[in-house]
């Protein structure tokens, strides 16, 4: 182990800029190319890189993504450009050949099914369990009256707290109640207007308990475990869907359209059976939905964890996704739960973000919700549309052959030669490789 990493490194935080770039190179081989390197992408604007930088804690520098775009996404009859912000070019190659082919049979449909938040108050009492329940309503009605302070603005703009439950957990650990919040946070991300809400439920639940006169003095005393909203949100829920008759399916290399719509079946199927199929099936959704929440200035991680907790919701991690094929139609359904955002954040903040937001017309919330999962929807179907037909690598090494380039610092010269040679060629590392030494020992004509 080298013994750089040994030694803890006493007041980080408080150190400047500079001073925390110096204490991490000289951990590294070549410290003084590193700090032009992690200099090199700093923003020119020192404005900009401020922002940037205040945005996490102890940044030394930026990580750059590249900002691409979907161009022609046809949305519920409205047509797109849609931002994606991804490190893999192959993502944006498929979903924009899959809004191609669904240009001309009525584009994407997408609908939202509800969007509700969820939040809780997580708690220990123990007391009569059945005397807490029996008195809910006169705690539920003090919940709703002592947040309007909170509250009041987001009413206005037609949310709020939809509605609060008394849950009993204590089959499964003594004392353990919950209460569980709804609420509708309309275009807010609304992390910290739940978090906000719920902590003044834990203060009002501890009062009330202190001063309600249905409880023994042994019953006064709550412990509140955590109040904090809940990243698995299946009330905040979208459907998408492309449809269009079989027989207009065409060919697909060489596969006529019944043949395709059947393999297609089976490979979806799949992913209903098999979870290991399933991971790679739903992580070839997110591969669209993450690249345009990233872009949006949204959690990521946060609409990843959701939409694979509802992928396991029946007990089994399965396949956000389904095929009809009756009544001679193929109609291709993605439901997930996901809860996006376009105030608060870095909505407003990024400059990027805000780009990407009004290239998307400054949609609403649910508007967002619709184009990040028809966009995880284009991808889906642009990866199963390879695999049951010419196979995935065909496409993906191609769009990969530059990062293999880059790789042996291929030329200019070289990369235009071996972009023109691999259009007849298959493409793998050994193969680029060895182009490449023939080339440079005797360059091709």
């Amino acid at each position: 182990m080298n013994e750089r990493f040994l030694k803890a490194i006493d007041g980080f935080s408080k150190a400047s800029k500079e001073q925390k770039l110096d204490a991490v190179v000289n951990l590294l081989s070549n410290p003084l190319q590193a700090k032009n390197d992690f200099k090199g992408f700093w923003h020119p604007n020192p404005a900009v890189q401020q922002r940037l930088e205040e945005f996490s804690e102890n940044t030394l520098s930026n990580f750059a993504f590249p900002f691409g775009v979907l161009p022609n996404l046809l949305l519920n009859q409205h047509l797109y450009m849609v931002p994606m912000v991804i490190e893999e070019s192959s993502v944006v190659a498929a979903a924009s050949k899959s809004a191609k082919f669904w240009s001309d049979k009525g584009g994407f449909h997408a609908e939202i099914v509800s969007a509700i938040k969820i939040g809780q108050v997580h708690f220990i009492w123990n007391g009569r369990a059945e005397l807490l329940k029996s008195h809910f309503s006169e705690l539920k009605q003090l919940l709703f009256a002592n947040t309007t302070h909170i509250t009041a603005n987001m009413q206005q703009r037609g949310g709020g707290i939809l509605d609060v439950e008394l849950l009993d957990f204590c089959h499964a650990e003594p004392g353990y109640f919950q209460l569980k919040a709804r609420f509708n946070t309309c275009d807010s991300m609304g992390a910290n207007f739940i978090n906000s809400c719920l902590e003044e439920f834990a203060q009002i639940l501890k009062d009330w308990l202190q001063d309600a006169p249905h409880f023994d003095d042994s019953e006064r005393e709550v412990h509140v475990i955590m109040s904090i909203l809940s990243n698995y949100t299946p009330d905040c829920l979208v459907r998408t869907w492309v449809q269009c008759p079989i027989a207009d399916l065409g060919n697909h290399e060489g596969i006529d359209a019944q043949t395709f719509a059947s393999k297609f079946q089976k490979a979806v199927r799949v992913a209903e059976i098999d979870v290991h199929r399933a991971t790679t099936h739903n992580k070839g959704i997110f591969n669209g939905i993450d690249a345009v929440v990233l872009a949006t200035g949204n959690d990521f991680r946060a609409v990843e964890a959701c939409g694979h907790t509802y992928a396991a919701r029946n007990g089994q991690y399965q396949s956000l996704t389904h095929l009809d094929l009756s009544d001679g139609m193929f109609t291709y359904t993605l439901e997930v739960a996901m809860a996006l955002g376009v105030v608060g954040g870095l909505t407003t903040l990024h400059p990027l973000v805000v780009y990407a937001l009004e290239l998307l017309g400054k949609p609403s919330a649910e508007e967002l919700m619709c184009i990040a999962a028809c966009t995880g929807l284009a991808n889906n179907f642009g990866a199963l549309r390879s695999l049951t037909t010419t196979g995935i690598q065909k496409g993906h090494m191609k769009m990969h052959l530059l990062n293999i380039l880059n790789h042996f610092q291929a030329s200019e010269a070289e990369k235009l030669a071996a972009v023109e040679h691999f259009k007849q060629h298959k493409v793998s590392f050994t193969s680029v490789r060895e182009h490449l030494e023939q080339w440079r020992q005797a360059p091709i004509p």
